[in-house]
């Protein structure tokens, strides 16, 4: 045998070679991988697309605020000034001004019922709801004690209820005030709400003194989002929904919530010390301070098709990697070799997985199309098995290995926060089967494997 055919042989038999070879493989598989990630993000930003497509015409994130009560009063002062034509002597010069008086409620109760709705837009849906809400509560008119107060107009004085989305708004509005109706404008007198409705209310001096009682039903509908803001005195805020993944945050969270496969229920309760702004006010800087306590809940799946679809593309190289070190280890302990060629069509196929789970799953169940595409890709891998192999034995143990290697991927994509654990513990039991079955290989010997392509 001469030089060239030795190394001809060596490079047949050598498994640090097969190794590298089996690697680079892996790496340009890596490309095709990371063009499906890129799929995954374009496609989910399509379903995007409609969602905000949808949600302009039905009506967007809802945030409520108020009831706020607006007094404006006029100001009075006289001042000693510098004459203008004798600096020496001075005359008295009357200043007006008016400012708004701001008062919030002593009491703020919102309870209610959010039903979750879908829409389609093509191939995709959308989370939309209806709302049943009722408030209430009391608001207590503060001492005039202020300095220069010269006339309250108690008939221009007005209630102010913040929506973001009018669009939202079912049905007629009836704003009791002392068990008065009160007639409702749509619009905002308070530049600081960019949206919202205003009741008038010209008879409020007749209960400057006591307590005013309010109730007002809402019926919104909304998408995504409901947000509130703490204007009571003391608020106490229930909502329940039928909806089974809702996310709470914003400025507080929840102080007693229940969440199940049947929906959620929570409560919120806060103090005028929970807050940063004050009962009332005339200066409206105190806005700011009320839109950046407000909270809520967002309406959407947790885990979302796209989002598995995106996770699982992530362990697309694990994937891989586990085959390859499947079909290396049936040719190192059968001695059957396989051709490069052959370990890039298994890992195209392998590939092809997540393109197929990705368009089956924007059509049908996550878990169906999982089942589907997994099947299908074990059928085609185990049937090349055999092909390449000729074992009905090998073939089948193929079949049972992807098995449970999709079946380790499906359980630890279902359980997003113990999916790190699962991982782990998976990759651990992985490794320690592979080292079982590898720890009689006596690697620095030369091992003759059959070539399967040069007996035939």
């Amino acid at each position: 045998m001469n030089a060239i055919e030795k190394a001809k042989s060596w490079v047949k038999q050598s498994i640090t070679i097969k190794l590298i070879t089996i690697s680079i493989i892996m790496l340009c598989l890596l490309i095709p991988r990371s063009m499906i990630t890129d799929l995954v993000y374009e496609r989910k930003a399509s379903s995007q697309n409609a969602i905000e497509e949808v949600s302009s015409k039905w009506a967007g994130n809802q945030k409520i605020s108020g009831p706020i009560l607006t007094i404006p009063l006029d100001y009075k002062q006289t001042k000693e000034v510098v004459s203008d034509d004798d600096d020496s002597k001075t005359k008295t010069k009357l200043i007006t001004w008016s400012s708004d008086l701001r008062i919030l409620p002593s009491e703020l109760n919102i309870t209610g019922e959010v039903i979750p709705t879908e829409r389609n837009r093509g191939i995709y849906k959308i989370l939309l709801y209806d709302s049943d809400l009722n408030l209430s509560g009391k608001i207590k008119i503060p001492e005039f004690n202020q300095k220069h107060l010269d006339n309250i107009r108690w008939k221009d004085a007005y209630i102010t209820l913040a929506i973001s989305d009018l669009r939202g708004i079912q049905e007629k509005i009836n704003f009791k005030l002392n068990d008065h109706i009160l007639p409702v404008e749509s619009g905002s007198k308070i530049s600081e709400y960019s949206s919202g409705i205003t009741m008038a209310c010209s008879d409020l001096e007749q209960w400057a003194k006591e307590d005013i009682s309010f109730s007002v039903d809402l019926n919104l509908q909304g998408s995504g989002r409901m947000d509130f803001t703490p204007d009571g005195d003391v608020t106490q805020i229930n909502i329940k929904s039928s909806w089974p993944d809702p996310s709470f945050d914003g400025y507080v969270l929840p102080d007693d919530r229940i969440v199940t496969d049947e929906g959620f229920e929570a409560t919120w309760k806060l103090l005028q010390l929970n807050r940063n702004y004050p009962s009332s006010w005339t200066n409206d800087e105190n806005f700011i301070r009320q839109t950046s306590s407000r909270f809520g809940f967002t309406m959407y799946e947790s885990n979302d098709h796209y989002q598995k679809s995106l996770r699982s593309a992530k362990y697309g190289a694990m994937i891989i990697g586990l085959n390859f070190l499947v079909f290396f280890l049936v040719e190192i302990l059968n001695k059957k070799r396989i051709h490069p060629l052959q370990y890039i069509l298994v890992g195209l196929a392998l590939t092809l997985f997540f393109t197929m789970l990705l368009a089956l799953s924007e059509h049908i169940t996550y878990n169906m199309s999982f089942l589907l595409s997994a099947s299908t890709t074990i059928l085609l891998v185990s049937l090349y098995t055999k092909s390449v192999l000729g074992s009905w034995r090998l073939a089948g143990m193929m079949g049972v290995v992807l098995t449970g290697i999709y079946g380790f991927l499906f359980f630890t994509l279902l359980s997003n926060d113990y999916a790190l654990l699962i991982g782990t513990i998976g990759l651990t039991a992985i490794l320690g089967a592979t080292m079982y079955f590898t720890r009689n290989i006596q690697w620095y010997e030369k091992i003759q494997i059959q070539t399967n392509l040069e007996s035939a």
